[in-house]
């Protein structure tokens, strides 16, 4: 159950990239959304579901490998994975939204302003997740904000 969890965990193995693999992770979930999403009618809530699901198994998973990888280590990636689903939730999908998106998750990601690293003394995999969901958060605020105020022609 263990290779498991730490191939869920480093999101089917990107997380083995080593440095950057954070970023390449949210990129990769940032192209795959568009893929599935762009001009499809697919309806706002199986996205909402699928990032719930993925934050979920992230929560299990990041938990499961702490015990063999220590707390949060950068092999685990499925946070990212989560923090950028949670980004481009109920936003259009458009080049210019989800480039801002990932620009906008990373900052928030790398930066950990606004209270966010505090989430991360949450234990096991909260801790490893809730400060991306955060950061996409913040994320999904401001790309609401662009898109209703029609900033990115949305």
């Amino acid at each position: 159950m263990i290779r498991i969890h730490k191939l869920m965990a480093t999101s089917l193995g990107i997380g083995y990239i080593g440095k950057g693999g954070g970023t390449v992770a949210a990129a990769v979930t940032a192209v795959c959304w568009y893929l599935a999403l762009a001009g499809s009618a697919i309806s706002d809530i199986w996205p909402l579901v699928f990032t719930i699901a993925v934050t979920l198994l992230g929560v299990w998973s990041g938990t499961a490998v702490e015990p063999y990888w220590g707390k949060d280590d950068k092999k685990v990636v499925i946070d990212e994975v989560a923090g950028m689903c949670f980004s481009l939730l109920f936003i259009p999908v458009t080049y210019g939204y989800i480039l801002a998106g990932l620009v906008l998750f990373r900052f928030f990601d790398i930066r950990k302003p606004l209270l966010i690293r505090r989430t991360e003394q949450l234990p096991g995999g909260w801790g490893v997740m809730m400060d991306d969901v955060i950061a996409g958060l913040y994320t999904n605020l401001l790309l609401q904000i662009a898109y209703h105020s029609n900033l990115f022609g949305g």
